[in-house]
Formats: C-alpha cells, structure tokens, sequence
C-alpha cells in the first residue's frame, strides 16, 4: 500500500503524537467508521501507558481521514484521543 501524506495530516500527526506506523497500522487494520464529503475513515485503539500533557494515559485511539486516489491512499488529517475505551 502505497501512502501519501499532505503537509495538514504531517503537522497534526506531530502536533498530537501519532507515528508514521501507527497510521500505517490504522490504514491496515483499523476499524471502518464515518466520514464526511466522500471521504473514508478508519480507527484503531493502542495499548499506550505512557504521559501526555502531564498526565499517563492507558490507551490512544487513533483516526484517519483519507482518500483512495488512484495507486495510493492519501491521508488528510490525522486525529489522536488519550483515554481507556473497551
């Protein structure tokens, strides 16, 4: 699989602590949910146990927005949550 980021999914993955191979997994092995204007969406939730912000968290979740172009995904944004869910 091919996948390309724009520069907006590159700054949010920095800003909010998502890793290249954790999208990748994402895009792998993720759970399908809802996505606005024609776009595709998947989901996937981490073991974590580490500090973010000042406060340790036991999981991430992770959501990515992208498109299926041709040859390639294209990722738009990249959105990262911090709590425990089952």
């Amino acid at each position: 699989m091919k996948i390309k980021f724009i520069e907006h999914a590159e700054e949010r993955m920095t800003e909010r602590g998502a890793s290249g191979e954790e999208v990748r997994k994402v895009l792998l092995f993720g759970t399908d949910i809802e996505a606005k204007k024609g776009r595709k969406a998947k989901e996937m939730i981490f073991p974590y146990e580490e500090e973010w912000i000042g406060r340790v968290y036991p999981q991430k979740k992770i959501v990515v927005i992208y498109k299926e172009e041709k040859d390639e995904t294209l990722v738009i944004t990249v959105k990262v949550y911090y709590g425990q869910w089952r």
